[in-house]
């Protein structure tokens, strides 16, 4: 008797779709927009609680970071989704940076552009973290095209753009 020769599938499966240093980097990139958040949320009660309040005794300006304590549940559940908004979101508070950093002195002009180089770090860590799970569930649901219909070239070309199932697969593939 011999064995049976392996299937398309079965060499798919063996094969892994995204190398180990694309999994490092996701990881990265989610631990950098993840301690660029908790740091934004940090910096933003300190400043207007203790360090340089708008008024003594401190303000209600300390609200501010309560936006960004929502997208850290999603940060942590690795929800793709939680990261494109937050993307968007975080160029509110690189705004405030900015105006506070030109308008006023001393620890509050510090404070300000810490907060800009925070809301910089952050959107560029969940932008590249969206770019490399997309780029992660476009190589596997070509693998898995391969494997069904070996010969036949995938419908999703790394010149296009995602489609609704590649976002779909892409929620679901956490590197």
């Amino acid at each position: 008797m011999h064995a049976p020769s392996p299937s398309a599938s079965d060499a798919a499966a063996a094969q892994p779709v995204a190398s180990a240093d694309a999994v490092r980097l996701a990881r990265r990139t989610r631990a950098l927009a993840v301690g660029c958040l908790l740091a934004l949320i940090a910096l933003g009660l300190a400043w207007e609680l203790w360090l340089a309040p708008l008024r003594p005794g401190g303000s209600w300006w300390a609200l501010k970071v309560l936006p960004l304590t929502l997208p850290l549940s999603g940060l942590l559940r690795h929800r793709m989704v939680t990261y494109r908004w937050l993307s968007l979101l975080v160029w509110l508070y690189f705004t405030e940076g900015v105006v506070r950093a030109t308008t006023e002195a001393g620890l509050s002009a510090a404070l300000a552009w810490t907060q800009v180089v925070l809301c910089l770090g952050l959107f560029t860590a969940s932008a590249l973290h969206v770019r490399l799970r997309l780029r992660y569930a476009r190589l596997r649901t070509a693998a898995a095209s391969e494997a069904t219909a070996p010969g036949v070239p995938p419908t999703n070309g790394p010149s296009r753009p995602p489609t609704p199932a590649t976002r779909a697969t892409a929620d679901r593939c956490v590197p």
